[in-house]
């Protein structure tokens, strides 16, 4: 009969953390496995010390090499992968001979735990259990909390972030969260310093570096000597500072300039002494850095705040004191009146779009919202950006160099009979056409009727331009004909430019609209 493979986690380093479950475990155990470190001594199996029976089989699995350089042929991820293997051929013994096998894991086994690389190996072969324990950031927060306060509470969100994630990443993640804690330290903490500073997240992070450990050390990130720093260590971003944030006092009603904190009545604009009431609307463009204008990128250094699209929100970089509002894709007016709701107690903000934000884009639905009476006094001023149906001309050489129109598929906000009218009459007048939103996951037919409407009216060889996440790494150009184009091929990252009966294809495999009509 073959032996049960158990990875108990064992909790941050306090042997009191312990469960009693993992302790009962341990006890029990016909081996008792833990990692331990180059040249070091396990810290797993000086946590459970005193747990581990007198008969029990102990096997010390000891990494060829943490941090450095390798020789090993298939480098530092080759090392470990034969490294785990055997661990996993020595283990399997064992388990083969009847004998239960427990792996100690520090902390919590599914938190960061490299014992689940063997977990992996283990679990279709042999009856395989995780016992959760206390991990370090539990710890650590309870050794702040006299300092600090709670992590979170409420509706507070909280993210664990690994400090070897890009600065700027990690900075955009800090700012948009509430609470959060960063793992994986060590030679990261420089980059993620600059990073919490980045964020305007500096102040009120805590450092804490062997959490529930007699060697235990904390104090304010800002005071910590980045020599320093060990791996046992980590850092706890509160959300619960004691003090509110812009949105908080927004839902409060309070001003949100901190000069009198005076309570605004429904409807009525709290005014901020030298600053006006405006809402910028900015157009990113469709990807690259090197289209967003010099007008936008100057606005969005100057706002306090940036609400749009999560995947807009995330193009713009975080700066300190930059606070990031992101949202779904079916919520343009909601984060339209947020927006003009943090300009109406005196916050400066940008709504940013891909592309232009004046085409299928949010500035008209910052218009809409700002129709309420309670944002008279806000003002909305749009900042063009480059359209997603320039850069795909651009790409395919001068489709649009002649009259055109622009529609999109989408039948969200406008009955399809609508679009098929557009359709036709854009059709008879002998229009290049560009079309936005072909196709989502919940409208998969409508390229395709396009098509056939389309036919009706031009000629199977009518010049079709398909782009795909132009301006990006996976960018495609493809042209074909009207005929020619494959509905099932196209999806919501496609733009598609269908000729007029003038448009034409150079030897070189551009398309171009003469300006002329004979």
């Amino acid at each position: 009969m073959r032996g049960g493979f158990t990875v108990v986690g064992i909790g941050p380093g306090d042997p009191e953390l312990i469960t009693i479950k993992a302790a009962r475990l341990i006890g029990a155990a016909d081996v008792v496995a833990f990692h331990a470190g180059v040249r070091k001594q396990s810290h797993a199996r000086r946590i459970a010390a005193d747990l581990i029976p007198a008969g029990a089989l102990e096997e010390e699995l000891r990494y060829p090499v943490t941090t450095g350089t390798t020789d090993h042929p298939g480098g530092y991820v080759g090392a470990l992968a034969d490294f785990y293997e055997e661990c996993a051929t020595r283990l399997g013994a064992h388990l083969d001979a009847g004998r239960d096998v427990v792996l100690l894991a520090e902390g919590d086994p599914l938190f960061y735990g490299s014992s689940m690389y063997l977990h992996d190996r283990f679990k279709e072969r042999y009856p395989s259990a995780v016992v959760p324990g206390v991990p370090a950031f539990a710890a650590a927060t309870a050794t702040i909390a006299g300092a600090a306060g709670p992590l979170v509470r409420q509706s507070d969100v909280l993210t664990v972030l690994a400090g070897t994630l890009p600065e700027p990443e990690l900075a955009r993640r800090l700012a948009d969260t509430d609470g959060a804690v960063i793992m994986k330290l060590g030679r990261t903490f420089p980059a993620v310093r600059a990073a919490l500073a980045a964020a305007g997240r500096l102040e009120g992070a805590w450092y804490v570096e062997r959490a529930s450990q007699p060697e235990e050390r904390w104090l304010p990130v800002a005071e910590v000597d980045p020599d320093s720093v060990p791996y046992f260590s980590l850092i706890v971003v509160p959300g619960d500072s004691g003090q509110q944030t812009s949105a908080e006092r927004l839902r409060a009603g309070l001003d949100t300039s901190g000069d009198t904190g005076r309570v605004a009545n429904a409807g009525e604009r709290i005014e901020t002494p030298g600053t006006s009431a405006e809402v910028l609307v900015v157009g990113l463009g469709p990807g690259p850095d090197g289209w967003l204008t010099p007008e936008a990128a100057e606005a969005l250094a100057g706002v306090d705040h940036v609400v749009g699209y999560a995947p807009y929100v995330a193009r713009v970089p975080q700066r300190a004191g930059l606070q990031r509002h992101a949202s779904g894709n079916t919520v343009e007016v909601d984060r339209a009146r947020h927006a003009l709701e943090l300009a109406r107690c005196g916050e400066r903000v940008a709504v940013v779009s891909g592309g232009d934000a004046g085409v299928f884009g949010m500035a008209s639905a910052v218009f809409e919202a700002a129709e309420d009476p309670a944002y008279r006094d806000v003002a909305v001023r749009v900042l063009p950006g480059v359209s997603a149906v320039q850069a795909v001309a651009a790409r395919a050489g001068a489709p649009i160099g002649a009259d055109f129109a622009v529609v999109s598929l989408s039948d969200r906000l406008k009955p399809w009979s609508v679009v098929e009218d557009r359709l036709r009459a854009i059709a008879q007048a002998d229009l290049v056409l560009a079309i936005y939103n072909p196709r989502s996951r919940s409208r998969t037919t409508q390229v395709a009727e396009m098509q056939q409407l389309l036919l009706e009216h031009r000629k199977p060889d009518t010049v079709v331009v398909v782009g795909r996440d132009v301006g990006r790494a996976e960018e495609s150009l493809t042209v074909t004909t009207l005929a020619g184009l494959d509905p099932e091929s196209i999806d919501m990252k496609c733009l598609l430019i269908v000729g007029a009966s003038s448009t034409r294809v150079t030897g070189s495999g551009q398309v171009w609209t003469p300006r002329f009509v004979r």
